[in-house]
């Protein structure tokens, strides 16, 4: 069975650029202190590095 991530959007975008405030919307928040699961794939650890400042991530099994 492949890893889950607990996804959680801890830190408000204001003054980011518009490519961080875009790849936040994209993995599907929509509300501050919002938490997703999702499964841990390249493409997803690629957006998470990009925005790292922004949320907290936790591994599940």
């Amino acid at each position: 069975m492949a890893k889950q991530l607990k996804i959680t959007w801890s830190k408000s975008f204001i003054g980011c650029p518009e490519t961080q405030r875009k790849t936040i919307r994209s993995l599907g928040f929509r509300k501050m202190q919002q938490t997703l699961l999702k499964e841990d794939t390249p493409q997803l650890r690629g957006q998470l590095n990009k925005v790292s400042h922004l949320v907290t991530v936790e591994e599940i099994d």
